[in-house]
């Protein structure tokens, strides 16, 4: 992959889902409410817990990872999924889309080397199973390997994600309230609002992986995201903005605050433009807000310390490990126990423990993100790093939440250091090239800094520069960490996956700011 596009997701995104398949199927079964984390069984019990109303039990996966084996793979591995997700969007007062998109099935995957074989089936019969898993095998050639006699459940996963009220409890008629209630406080607010879209989405998920080591790991993973879009008109001329909040999280999420600031934030970041201005050209220092600034950490540095990356050479950080990237105040994490948050995990899609992992260490590359063919390639235990978008797909090293921890420096300290400059509130759209990090970013919303104030908002703005670059440049970092809750996801090798981010207030001593024209208009294909 040499360059990749992203975008926050928006109306146009939207859109793109519901043509692309994104988001919508036909109707199906809903999920029955998750049960709690997987204990450690009786000898007696059966250790298939939810997938079991489908027909799935131990002696067809333990037949399944067999086939699997039957070439003489190094490893290999099953992945069921039940997902089931819904939506709905509201335009001029009226709801003019809902669905309701099921998904079930398992993949097979097997490992050999360096290589991988996979298939994957909608059927969850033997015969199906076997199907996949001998397709999938045909990757190795060699002698059978024996399948587990037995599968183990470990301990308890974390609970980051427990609802009080799974999401298949809550009806549309609960739902609706809150889209009629968004929809009247925004036109309320301002008038010179004149359309608005809102776009609500839940989710219920399950997952069961087990493996050639005798692993079976059972998880359960909700979500759910809140988007509003703005049109509003003054003197003929028209802005469009929006804002969005997700999490893994239940219906009480959309509580009276979290629906207000919603409101607040669409209406204020959509009519702050009419009194924008175009920005300066040329280099100068860039702060950059905290909370949603943090896709610029993550899309131009974030992949490039991905470990397929940097296996394969292909990322600018492939030598680095040990070795000062940034300033001694930097340390950046990539993190799966945030509660609730939008990347977080209890386990990643391999079965392996999913915890926080310091990629950034005062200022030094301490490791990369690692699935388990990159961990045994550099003879390190995987970082739970391990995701993929589907049963669909195998896994590969992705970013879960991405943030910079807190610095030393106060946030209205690192705006009085800057006497010319701009302060970027949030991104739109660009382009990132990923193994060397060059990127453009689009600001949506951000402000000029005259003598270390912010004074005029501003329009129309690129940033252009190299990621590793802008990392060695962060001079400031403030105590401010915002994780950021809205709507990201993340696409690679045509698999996308929900993550967060975070960074406090930084400022970079030198970034090129491109005013009106460049590439405000660049298309993107995937959001994040």
């Amino acid at each position: 992959m040499k360059r990749r596009q992203f975008i926050e997701m928006g109306a146009s995104s939207i859109a793109a889902a519901s043509a692309s398949g994104f988001l919508l199927g036909c109707a199906g079964q809903a999920l029955e409410k998750p049960t709690t984390a997987a204990v450690v069984p009786s000898a007696d019990a059966p250790r298939v817990s939810y997938f079991s109303r489908f027909g799935v039990d131990e002696g067809m996966i333990r037949d399944g990872l067999a086939d699997a084996l039957s070439r003489g793979a190094d490893h290999a591995d099953l992945f069921f999924q039940h997902r089931v997700s819904n939506g709905l969007q509201l335009e001029d007062g009226e709801v003019n889309r809902a669905y309701t998109r099921v998904e079930l099935g398992v993949g097979v995957r097997v490992v050999r080397g360096d290589q991988t074989g996979y298939a994957y089936t909608e059927e969850l019969t033997r015969e199906a199973i076997k199907r996949a898993a001998q397709t999938a095998a045909a990757v190795a050639d060699g002698p059978a390997r024996p399948a587990p006699k037995a599968l183990a459940v470990g301990a308890a996963l974390p609970q980051r994600y427990t609802l009080d009220v799974p999401w298949d409890g809550i009806k549309p008629a609960q739902k609706l309230p809150i889209l009629d209630g968004v929809n009247a406080a925004i036109f309320k607010m301002d008038g010179r609002i004149k359309k608005v879209s809102v776009f609500f989405a839940d989710e219920a998920g399950a997952i069961l992986i087990a493996d050639s080591q005798g692993r079976l790991v059972e998880d359960f993973q909700p979500m759910t995201v809140l988007y509003v879009s703005c049109v509003a008109e003054q003197g003929g001329r028209k802005e469009t903005n929006g804002y969005n909040v997700a999490g893994r999280r239940g219906f009480d999420f959309y509580s009276p605050e979290t629906v207000g600031r919603v409101v607040r934030e669409a209406v204020a970041r959509t009519t702050v433009l009419f009194d924008a201005v175009p920005a300066p050209a040329g280099e100068m220092p860039v702060v950059l807000a905290a909370g949603s600034s943090g896709i610029l950490l993550h899309e131009a540095i974030g992949h490039g310390m991905e470990a397929d990356f940097n296996r394969k050479g292909t990322s600018i950080y492939a030598d680095k490990i040990g070795k000062p990237i940034a300033q001694p105040f930097v340390n950046i994490v990539d993190d799966a126990a945030q509660p609730h948050a939008r990347g977080a995990i209890n386990v990643d899609d391999e079965g392996n423990p999913a915890g926080t992992t310091t990629l950034v260490d005062k200022g030094v590359l301490a490791t990369y993100m690692h699935d388990s063919i990159s961990a045994k390639h550099y003879g390190l235990k995987p970082t739970g790093n391990g995701r993929r978008q589907s049963y669909q797909h195998p896994p590969m090293p992705r970013m879960r939440a991405t943030y910079m921890l807190p610095g030393p420096h106060e946030h209205d300290e690192i705006v009085a250091s800057v006497k010319r400059g701009i302060y970027c509130q949030s991104f739109s759209n660009g382009q990132v090239q990923i193994g060397a990090g060059d990127f453009t970013f689009y600001v949506k919303n951000g402000f000029l800094i005259e003598d270390g104030k912010l004074t005029r908002p501003i329009k129309d703005v690129n940033i252009i520069g190299n990621g590793p670059r802008v990392l060695e440049r962060i001079d400031m970092v403030g105590k401010d960490l915002v994780i950021d809750e809205g709507g990201w996801t993340c696409g690679k090798d045509v698999q996308s996956v929900p993550v967060s981010q975070g960074i406090p207030t930084v400022r970079v001593s030198s970034i090129t700011v491109g005013g009106q024209g460049g590439t405000q208009g660049a298309k993107a294909s995937a959001k994040g």
